[in-house]
């Protein structure tokens, strides 16, 4: 049974919120994403492959309400590249903190942000655990690409992760209108360090791409989002199911 909050009245997401096992917030980005797909490619995925995780959740009875998607993330590493939006961290992690914090007023009693761009990934951790301080409700963070990463090894070469053959394989499947087939090129890599460091994409690749786009394929894609969201299902069933045994 599933939920999408913005479509319920108030005394309609009252009972929902008081009901769910799990308040679930898709969170994506608007930033660079190579010269072959638009900027809202990690909103467009956390839109459709969070519907996919609704649309599973009988199967794991388990009730889930959906948050509408945050669209905006921390992007201030693809800011070198037009049309990139970027909130700044600590205005990332006080709004995930107040969303949070709202849906605990309201009765909610688990908290989980799934989560669609790896710049968010930090800031999230540091939201979800600020609301779990404030409010003593459970959060957690769902990395999609997480639950997705060994399946993506063994389809593709190394070197996947931005704008690569899994992204564009996502948006062939579900928003093919908005690749730019003819645009698709395999980027350059600038740099390959042994260390980590704050660096932005077009000191790393001339395209703002990783990966190799053109290998994208829908019926990959189709494949991995039906395995990665029974993952995910299946994790969060299996929460509920310890936290109940306590």
């Amino acid at each position: 049974m599933f939920w999408k909050l913005d479509e319920l009245t108030w005394s309609e997401a009252g009972e929902a919120l008081r009901e769910a096992d799990y308040v679930l917030l898709p969170t994506g980005s608007l930033e660079q994403h190579g010269p072959h797909l638009p900027l809202s490619v990690d909103t467009v995925r956390a839109m459709y492959l969070v519907d996919e995780i609704l649309k599973g959740s009988d199967k794991y009875n388990l009730k889930l309400v959906s948050l509408p998607v945050l669209p905006y993330g921390c992007s201030e590493h693809h800011m070198h590249f037009p049309g990139t939006v970027t909130l700044g961290l600590e205005t990332y992690i006080h709004l995930v903190k107040d969303i949070g914090v709202s849906v605990h007023r309201h009765g909610a009693r688990r908290f989980a942000a799934v989560n669609f761009h790896g710049g968010n990934t930090s800031p999230l951790s540091l939201a979800l655990q600020l609301v779990r301080v404030e409010t003593g409700m459970k959060t957690y963070l769902i990395h999609w690409t997480s639950f997705a990463r060994d399946l993506i090894d063994e389809w593709t070469v190394p070197g996947w992760g931005h704008a690569c053959e899994h992204e564009t394989s996502i948006m062939l499947y579900y928003r093919p209108d908005l690749v730019r087939k003819d645009r698709i090129v395999k980027p350059k890599i600038k740099l390959k360090s042994p260390i980590q460091g704050f660096r932005y994409f077009d000191e790393i690749t001339d395209t703002g791409g990783l990966g190799d786009p053109g290998r994208a394929s829908a019926e990959f894609a189709e494949k991995l989002i039906g395995e990665v969201t029974d993952r995910i299902l299946r994790a969060l069933k299996e929460n509920l199911e310890a936290e109940r045994s306590r």
